[in-house]
């Protein structure tokens, strides 16, 4: 059965996902790559405020192509989650409720994410088409210098996905699912 989930995402609806769950999230997601997490970690590191709060959100690790005319976004598929692990644990611990992406995460990662309540979902790679058509609408939010890897707030409708890693800390990627 696939469980769909308005955003923003509750701890309640973070609680009753399981790892291995199939998910259809609509509202609004954040996202980011390796050089915005950069960024965001070395302003953390000086004491200075993040140009985009975090709190709450879900953060989707990808850098999509060109939109076509009439789309919002060119195809959009998961960058590998790992490269961001360095970072992942800072922004747990700022409220950040999940993330978005492909991959196994380190174990630093996946005990941040059961001290924090956090979630992290798996979308499907390869299928970067499939899933640009659930993005409705993009808006810059910051580090547009970064191109595809600026800092963006998508709206989605029925973004496919798969709990990979629960509130509990059970693993596909350990189980083997």
């Amino acid at each position: 059965m696939t469980k769909k989930i308005n955003l923003p995402i509750t701890d309640e609806d973070i609680k009753n996902l399981r790892a291995g769950d199939s998910v259809l999230l609509s509202g609004t997601i954040i996202t980011g790559r390796d050089a915005a997490h950069k960024r965001l970690f070395d302003l953390l590191k000086a004491g200075e405020a993040l140009p985009v709060d975090v709190k709450g959100e879900i953060i989707y690790y990808v850098g999509p192509a060109p939109a076509k005319p009439g789309h919002a976004v060119g195809p959009a598929g998961p960058t590998s989650s790992y490269r961001m692990d360095k970072y992942t644990p800072a922004l747990l611990e700022l409220g950040m409720k999940g993330m978005i992406g492909k991959g196994a995460r380190s174990q630093e990662v996946i005990d941040s994410i059961v001290k924090n309540k956090a979630v992290y979902f798996a979308a499907i790679g390869g299928a970067a088409a499939l899933i640009a058509e659930s993005i409705k609408a993009e808006e810059l939010l910051c580090y547009e210098d970064l191109g595809t890897e600026a800092i963006r707030r998508y709206t989605v409708e029925d973004f496919p996905c798969i709990v990979a890693i629960d509130c509990e800390g059970n693993n596909v990627y350990a189980r083997g699912n």
